[in-house]
């Protein structure tokens, strides 16, 4: 099928790849397995797949690494499984890039639910049309004029601070991690300081935000990044 979405699996076991293979081949998907760091960014750059279920415990380059990695080039959803169950690195997790995080032992049919889950997740982008308005008309963005209002005035954006909340709004309910919005808003080319992305928020929310310190626009998503709030 032209639209068949595939899966890239990846753990240093072997046992563990060919079962949730299996899985996940029973209901439609293609898989691409890799048994480390260095075999999964090469499947990733050959075979483009649609979703990544990552082990942190790899024998050459780490989970975590690999998942930073995959996050510089691409907004590929990507769900841990690991024996790693503290909140630290749960947390840890997320704040890398990651969208989910599944603890091994591990249901294979949940897993399968959650990459189902996930991918129907990513998929939900707003066309972004001519004139976009949020909360009853609060905050209206016309696309053709590059023009954003809050509450009938014109808010004078930067085309950096522009682009970052078109990019959050085409994309309702995901949370950004700083990486993303580097690697989407400022390109893949940017090696400077990841908290530029902080600042640029922080101008944004004086922008277009009531009360900086209670946004409804931009939301802070604690050990992640930030998501889009408006309505």
């Amino acid at each position: 099928m032209a639209d068949r979405k595939s899966i890239l699996v990846i753990d240093d076991e072997i046992k563990i790849v060919e079962f949730v293979k299996s899985y996940l081949e029973r209901e439609g998907y293609e898989v691409y397995t890799a048994f480390s760091g260095r075999e999964a960014m090469e499947a990733f750059k050959k075979n483009s797949p649609s979703l990544v279920i990552l082990d942190l415990m790899l024998p050459d380059i780490s989970g975590e690494e690999v998942c930073k990695r995959l996050r510089r080039r691409s907004r590929i959803p990507i769900i841990m499984l690991t024996a790693k169950v503290q909140e630290e690195n749960i947390l840890e997790g997320f704040a890398l890039g990651a969208d989910d995080y599944v603890t091994k032992p591990f249901s294979p049919r949940q897993l399968v639910a959650r990459v189902k889950a996930l991918l129907r997740r990513t998929e939900e982008v707003i066309p972004l049309s001519d004139t976009m308005s949020f909360n009853d008309g609060d905050l209206v963005i016309d696309s053709v004029k590059h023009e954003v209002k809050k509450g009938n005035n014109i808010v004078n954006l930067t085309p950096t601070e522009y682009k970052l909340l078109l990019t959050m709004i085409k994309y309702p309910h995901k949370a950004f991690t700083r990486d993303e919005l580097i690697c989407l808003v400022l390109g893949d080319e940017y090696d400077g300081y990841d908290r530029v992305i902080d600042t640029h928020i922080k101008n944004l929310r004086q922008k277009i935000e009531d009360n900086t310190k209670e946004p409804k626009y931009i939301i802070t998503i604690h050990g992640v990044g930030y998501r889009f709030g408006g309505e």
